[in-house]
């Protein structure tokens, strides 16, 4: 017995002239009009296909599916440019705090060194005197 399962629906593509018409369509209509409604249901498409589409056409990038835009070579190089910079202000920012931890321990070691050497000036001093009080 074999299993038949039903097949996954194909998500549907459109082109860029089948969007740039049916925009036209929908904003010919009047603004609230049920013509508007009657187009999208005829086409069935939804509004946010025309917001997207809107959209796409706004910024000049109305592909000819819905799907990503495919990246050209200038934004594929501007994402990994901008993912470095992230990393590189990432490691910056530990770097400022291992370097606040070590200018920290810096200070520690100074005020140690400075008083090991005055209570050897001061066992010096001591030393000279005791020196001095035998002969």
């Amino acid at each position: 017995m074999t299993d038949k399962r039903p097949s996954r629906p194909v998500r549907r593509t459109f082109t860029a002239a089948y969007k740039t018409q049916i925009l036209a369509a929908y904003d010919a209509l009047p603004d609230g009009s049920p013509e508007r409604g009657a187009l999208l249901r005829s086409e069935k498409l939804y509004h946010s296909h025309i917001e997207h589409w809107r959209k796409q056409q706004n910024t000049g990038t109305l592909a000819a599916s819905t799907g990503k835009p495919k990246k050209d070579a200038e934004s594929e190089e501007l994402a990994r440019l901008r993912a470095e910079n992230r990393k590189l202000k990432a490691d910056a920012a530990k770097l400022a705090v291992r370097n606040d931890k070590l200018a920290g321990e810096l200070g520690k070691t100074r005020t140690a060194l400075d008083i090991a050497g005055k209570a050897f000036a001061l066992l010096e001093n001591i030393s000279s005197s005791a020196d001095s009080d035998e002969s």
